[in-house]
């Protein structure tokens, strides 16, 4: 737990560092009117406009940060009719006042309100501390529908917003290495639209933005997973606030238990906007969906405000930020303000985990997961009271430990980069105030003695061609996969196909990060006429004699970073390729195929993503099937396999490949 002279940290300046470790408490404050609410103290004041429901103003010191744009706020995709953003008439409001356990004053906020009357119940919490310069965000939804009790509700989207308008923001940031100018107000003016939330700035080519980071611009390029380090946002380079000093607006993802999907789950950040999207099916992961007696407390995140001197870069702002990128901070604070936020579980009722993993060799990055009993990591939204946690192994020893889990039963799941398989072990039983241990034996999973892998194991299709791969032709260098799809023209890179060479071929040169079924045409602004021939790849291998020299079973194993079918991202079946068929045949003879799920298919690579929905197939086949010399392995996708749009997006299935391996027994 931070000290107090560290939480006191947050004065409205970033230097001399070490001046601000000793800032005195002022007053802090809070008003409510029949019109609006209002909380202050000496470094942030807000203004809650009750006929709209958030915060309307919100100011840093004398710095207004957001214009006349629409605040600070939540809104959903949850109702009936689609988005709702709640507040205004039919609001509730509270105004809360209290001292924290180290007596350091507070004041809250609640905004409830209950969608026509309906008994589905959004509402936001905002906490301002004394002597701290940002918000302290819970976000609840509960679900309890009057007329009909058996009506149910996916909750597809649950996110609050800082959305401001005025000039003052001249940069964004998700992460260390993706982050630019934003684009300015010609750009924008000029832009063109290619794709579902993507623009070309083909017209404005003296753009910063342009000329540092991309001819296009899409919020997906700034999409970020649950893993990384949670903090991104804005920030103001000196040139637009009235005394040349910088600035940044913050959302810190100091826990991340309340949300879903485990840590591969990736979503939007920044655009313009600096989000929190608690909930949400992007890149294909699941929902919640609502019953009667659903309810569902997020939090806490924090919004962090700062103000840095004009020296002061994008990097720098973001640093002071990430102090706060800590599940323990402020724990006495947030078990003191439970009592204003049904559903949050303070520290009493959780406990800790600790375990030692013997880690398999040739294992990098290996994630210990705490997530909801009997079911993937990626399917925990199935629990609507599941939690998640995880922590990165230590390479050396194999210690690993979460602190601060809520009591409960969870499933373990161990895997690393360089792996083949997870370990996975149900009824993890974490009891509050004590400490759970585990000893993990991880082993790779095996089915023979393999002949050829292609790729790496790491749950992504990041290491072949356009993925991880910086691009060369602008200074920023962004990720070839964050950029718009369409650059990476199949056609021009494969005139031939995809025609692999174990031993001899480079899978980071002479495999796509996607296997498209057509390509060009619908969503595709460079190539508009559809290219058909791209669906079949092939791997040529050798086989010698003493390779299979007594083996029966072959066993090809194919792990998907991600998969479109025709379910789209919202698993919406009833079109000929929702369930898609993928076809391999060894030496021209076809396997059984594999069907994929229409809930397993995402919207990946066409919104910047090379980490998806992961999902797996053995195909298993005898040996006879193998040539003693050449074989080769035909990878195939139904021929111009497409679906249905409603959105403008690239209407053709796709895989993204994890990884491969051919294995003996």
């Amino acid at each position: 737990m931070p000290s107090l002279s560290k939480v006191s940290r947050f004065a409205i300046t970033l230097a001399p560092l070490l001046a601000l470790f000793q800032v005195a408490h002022g007053a802090i404050t809070g008003a409510e009117t029949a019109t609006n609410i209002t909380i202050s103290n000496d470094y942030l004041s807000l203004y809650l406009d009750k006929a709209k429901g958030y915060i309307t103003k919100l100011k840093l010191g004398n710095q207004d940060l957001l214009g006349t744009g629409q605040g600070l706020y939540l809104d959903c995709y949850c109702i009936p009719t689609g988005a709702w953003t709640p507040g205004g008439s039919g609001a509730t409001f509270e105004l809360f006042q209290g001292k924290d356990k180290l007596q350091v004053p507070y004041y809250g906020v609640r905004m409830s309100h209950d969608y026509n009357n309906i008994g589905e119940v959004l509402s936001q919490y905002w906490f301002l501390r004394d002597g701290e310069s940002g918000l302290h965000a819970f976000s609840r939804i509960t679900y309890n529908p009057v007329a009909n009790p058996a009506a149910v509700q996916g909750l597809q989207e649950f996110r609050t917003l800082f959305r401001p308008n005025n000039k003052l923001w001249t940069h964004l940031l998700s992460s260390t290495d993706q982050w630019a100018p934003l684009p300015g107000a010609e750009a924008i003016s000029k832009q063109i639209v290619v794709q579902d939330a993507t623009w070309s700035y083909n017209r404005t080519p003296s753009d910063p933005y342009v000329m540092q980071m991309s001819d296009y611009f899409t919020k997906y390029m700034f999409s970020e997973e649950w893993r990384g380090t949670g903090v991104w946002g804005m920030y103001s380079n000196g040139s637009t606030s009235a005394d040349g000093s910088t600035y940044g607006a913050w959302l810190v993802q100091n826990t991340k238990d309340s949300y879903f999907n485990g840590p591969i789950h990736s979503d939007l950040t920044v655009d313009g906007i600096v989000y929190n999207y608690l909930v949400s099916n992007h890149h294909g992961d699941g929902i919640p969906y609502m019953t009667t007696g659903f309810e569902r407390t997020f939090g806490p995140q924090y919004y962090y405000f700062n103000k840095g001197n004009p020296t002061d870069d994008i990097h720098k702002l973001r640093a002071d930020a990430m102090q706060f990128y800590d599940p323990l901070w402020n724990t006495q604070f947030y078990d003191t303000i439970a009592r204003h936020v049904p559903g949050y579980v303070s520290s009493p009722n959780r406990g800790k985990w600790h375990a030692k993993v013997s880690i398999p060799a040739g294992a990098s990055n290996t994630i210990a997961i705490l997530s909801a009993n009997g079911v993937d990591p990626q399917d925990n939204n199935v629990d609507y009271k599941s939690y998640q946690y995880w922590a990165e192994v230590d390479p050396v020893t194999g210690e690993v430990e979460i602190d601060s889990i809520v009591a409960g039963t969870y499933r373990l799941t161990v895997y690393a980069d360089g792996i083949f398989g997870d370990y996975v072990k149900d009824g993890i039983v974490v009891e509050a105030g004590h400490t759970a241990h585990s000893h993990v034996t991880f082993k790779e999973e095996t089915a023979g003695d393999e002949i050829f892998r292609i790729g790496i194991p790491d749950k992504s299709s990041g290491e072949y061609l356009h993925g991880y791969a910086k691009d060369p032709t602008k200074p920023l260098h962004p990720a070839q996969h964050r950029l718009y799809w369409a650059l990476h023209d199949f056609p021009t890179d494969f005139p031939n196909g995809v025609n692999y060479e174990v031993g001899k071929s480079d899978y980071s040169k002479d495999f796509n990060y996607v296997h498209w079924s057509v390509f060009g045409g619908y969503a595709n602004s460079l190539r508009t006429q559809p290219v058909y021939d791209v669906n079949n790849w092939t791997v040529t291998f050798d086989i010698t004699q003493a390779q299979v020299k007594r083996k029966k079973t072959a066993t090809f194993t194919v792990q998907l970073a991600g998969v479109k079918t025709a379910a789209g991202n919202t698993d919406v079946t009833g079109q000929p390729y929702s369930y898609l068929p993928f076809i391999v045949a060894v030496n021209g003879k076809d396997l059984d195929p594999w069907i994929i799920p229409a809930n397993q298919s995402s919207s990946c690579a066409v919104r910047s993503a090379v980490r998806c929905y992961n999902t797996a197939h053995k195909f298993v086949f005898g040996t006879e099937l193998l040539s003693i010399g050449k074989n080769v392995l035909t990878l195939s996708l139904p021929y111009n396999a497409t679906d249905i749009e409603t959105a403008i997006l690239p209407t053709t299935v796709y895989l993204q490949y994890d990884a491969l391996r051919l294995e003996v027994d």
